[in-house]
């Protein structure tokens, strides 16, 4: 267990520092988030070789035994980490920015995350995005429209006004999905 452990919290951490760099690259006018990793393996692998690591997990785990039975969970391992994100350009964490200031670093990050995905993976992800649109002002909103076309993603955003995806015209395909006549069910149409 601690071999796998401390196997998935320094892929993660390899991911984070990637997924970072791509964030901090910025996408037009969306916020560089930073990303950070914070649990008691990040920072065992942040300041020890990850077999020493490992052996400290070893020991953690053999030493919580008893907590975690009556606890009825792990008390130590991977799965206790968080991911920080800070908002760089106000040197502040993401979750004391507003709404909206949260919004934008979500987008920031899901968007560097595709070019990511699609620089290293060889094709770009399928993005599934509900609601992302909504209460962006029109600079945001262009911007992300072109970039998740410029990722060559298949994206899937979801909206209750029309009029927000008008921009993107034959770029792409709209659906309309309204309450059928009986009050059940749906219908499904281009629109």
């Amino acid at each position: 267990m601690a071999t796998n452990g401390i196997a998935v919290a320094a892929a993660r951490r390899d991911v984070t520092a990637r997924l970072g760099a791509a964030c901090r690259r910025g996408v037009g006018p969306f916020p560089a988030p930073g990303l950070a990793l914070t649990g008691t393996l990040d920072t065992w692998l942040a300041d020890r070789p990850a077999v020493e690591a490992e052996d400290a997990l070893r020991r953690a785990l053999a030493e919580a035994r008893r907590i975690d039975a009556h606890a009825g969970t792990t008390t130590v391992g991977p799965h206790r980490s968080d991911l920080a994100v800070t908002y760089l350009a106000k040197g502040m964490p993401a979750d004391l920015g507003s709404t909206g200031e949260q919004k934008a670093l979500l987008i920031a990050i899901v968007l560097a995350n595709a070019r990511l995905m699609a620089a290293e993976g060889g094709a770009p992800p399928l993005l599934l995005l509900d609601e992302v649109a909504a209460h962006l002002d029109a600079e945001r909103r262009t911007a992300l429209f072109q970039e998740v076309l410029a990722t060559g993603s298949q994206a899937w955003m979801t909206g209750t006004d029309a009029a927000t995806f008008a921009e993107l015209g034959a770029a792409a395909n709209h659906v309309r999905v309204v309450p059928d006549d009986t009050g059940g069910g749906v219908v499904v149409g281009a629109g």
